[in-house]
């Protein structure tokens, strides 16, 4: 928390993303607010965390609540993140200012689109419309018309790719937050605890590198930290998935840690250990210890 004077006129609020899975929820915010925040891959479900990021400009700061894609759960770890987004717009002790519902304007807007809605207070939501650079501009328009019968409070087509109708969007945010001091200093950029983001980006390189049917069974925690040695621990659910993320002579787990090193202070020395954990993702004890 800060404790400088506010200036007069001062806004800052809090403004929740929720959606399906897969939308760009984590690239709007990581484009709003300048820099990574969240971790992001072309698969479903990547995020799983409730993950802050700060946005300033003069005379303001909006926080950015990016959620889990909200999914039907078929395990333990589903029915947890889809818990964890529900709670943020839902929560009496969480302040949120602005619930921004993000739909994809590739994508029919269906029922997966219209059971997010019924979780949140349309009266007063903004409807996002992602991805318009990957649109026709009729296919927007069918979007748009198609979410308006949901009678939210504000609509705006964007692209988290492109950076087009942000500032819009942004400038609305801005407008409906309330006045008071930031909740952050001006040089913050996300609120995620240190081991959790290591430890998200070396999910994020196993989701860039794996087979498409290992992202959801693999989980990942910093297990020891000190000084500039890291050890992250890549649990998975069968001893087969093991060796796919070790890969042939190590190949995998190599270019794992090399992409990740990439993005940590230099002479940070990255230990990958690979462990089963069988069936984690489907036993709640597992889901919890392991923080989600």
């Amino acid at each position: 928390m800060t404790e400088q004077p506010t200036p007069a006129g001062f806004r800052c609020g809090f403004a929740t993303l929720v959606g399906r899975p897969n939308v760009g929820k984590s690239s709007l915010v990581n484009t709003i607010c300048g820099a990574k925040v969240s971790i992001v891959s072309d698969k479903p479900q990547t995020t799983r965390h409730r993950v802050r990021g700060v946005y300033n400009r003069a005379g303001a700061q909006l926080v950015f609540v990016d959620t889990p894609g909200l999914h039907k759960p078929v395990t333990a770890l589903g029915r947890r993140v889809n818990a964890t987004a529900i709670e943020s717009v839902t929560e009496s002790d969480q302040a949120v200012d602005v619930v921004c519902l993000v739909v994809d304007a590739t994508a029919p807007f269906g029922s997966g689109d219209r059971w997010v809605a019924d979780h949140i207070d349309l009266r007063h939501a903004v409807v996002v419309v992602n991805k318009t650079d990957r649109a026709t501009r009729d296919r927007v328009m069918v979007q748009l018309a198609a979410a308006g019968d949901l009678n939210a409070a504000a609509y705006f087509p964007v692209s988290a790719r492109s950076g087009e109708g942000i500032e819009a969007l942004v400038a609305h945010l801005v407008e409906r937050a309330p006045e008071g001091p930031a909740m952050f200093p001006t040089d913050t950029v996300r609120d995620v605890p240190e081991e959790q983001w290591v430890a998200e980006l070396v999910r994020e390189q196993l989701l860039a590198v794996t087979r498409d049917e290992l992202p959801y069974s693999i989980a990942t925690r910093v297990t020891e930290w000190d000084g500039d040695r890291v050890t992250v621990e890549i649990l998975v659910e069968r001893d087969s998935q093991k060796g796919m993320v070790i890969g042939k002579g190590g190949s995998v787990l190599k270019q794992v840690g090399e992409r990740t090193r990439m993005q940590l202070p230099r002479g940070t020395f990255l230990e990958l250990r690979v462990k089963v954990d069988k069936d984690w993702q489907r036993r709640p004890d597992r889901v919890q210890r392991l923080g989600y």
